[in-house]
């Protein structure tokens, strides 16, 4: 795959502790783009540094909808910003957008810009509460992600129902790394390919 021959996006999206942030800075290593993480804008925002970590809970703090909306709004600023320049730019953008309108939001905001592709990130359960409990005692965790805070996003969260095939992949993420990034780029590689062909 040659990613570079056009500008490209990638949005990797899901629940909490659903491997988005481990499969998207891995990706954009992989390719060389621009890593933009909600966690990390959300943070400098506030003031905070990226590992400094918030007690926040779901509609608090850093977490009420008005500053979930400016996150989202710098976040798709800032790639905005870099797909203006190089013409072969690259950005991967890592954050729940959990609601289709959230999801539009962005395509829209993107449209002309750049190939946009969602990356579904899911787990098991039992994943996601092993991945949560090691995330609790790790010192170099960014994000702030708690029980708590899956229980409210898997209420709210709206399936990608809205997304064209060409654009979607589901992938789960309960697989070891290399095995993710070799799934993701075949998979997107298809969709790819798939245009090309209609």
């Amino acid at each position: 795959m040659n990613p570079g021959t056009r500008k490209t996006g990638y949005v990797f999206f899901g629940m909490v502790a659903t491997g988005k942030s481990y499969l998207a800075k891995a990706w954009a290593e992989r390719l060389g783009g621009l890593y933009l993480n909600s966690d990390v804008v959300r943070k400098e925002l506030a003031g905070l540094e990226p590992r400094g970590r918030s007690r926040d809970s779901f509609n608090e703090g850093m977490y009420t909808p008005n500053f979930t909306r400016r996150t989202y709004d710098e976040l798709l600023r800032r790639a905005q910003v870099y797909l203006s320049g190089d013409s072969h730019a690259c950005v991967v953008l890592d954050a729940s957008y959990q609601s289709q309108q959230e999801r539009n939001r962005l395509r829209q905001g993107l449209a002309g810009q750049c190939r946009l592709f969602f990356i579904h990130c899911t787990c098991p359960e039992s994943t996601v509460k092993k991945r949560l409990a090691e995330r609790e005692i790790d010192p170099d965790a960014v994000s702030d992600g708690r029980w708590e805070i899956y229980q409210h996003q898997k209420e709210r969260f709206m399936p990608p129902d809205e997304l064209e095939s060409g654009q979607l992949v589901s992938i789960d993420t309960d697989r070891s790394l290399a095995v993710l990034l070799s799934v993701l780029e075949q998979a997107v590689q298809e969709k790819v390919n798939g245009a090309h062909a209609a």
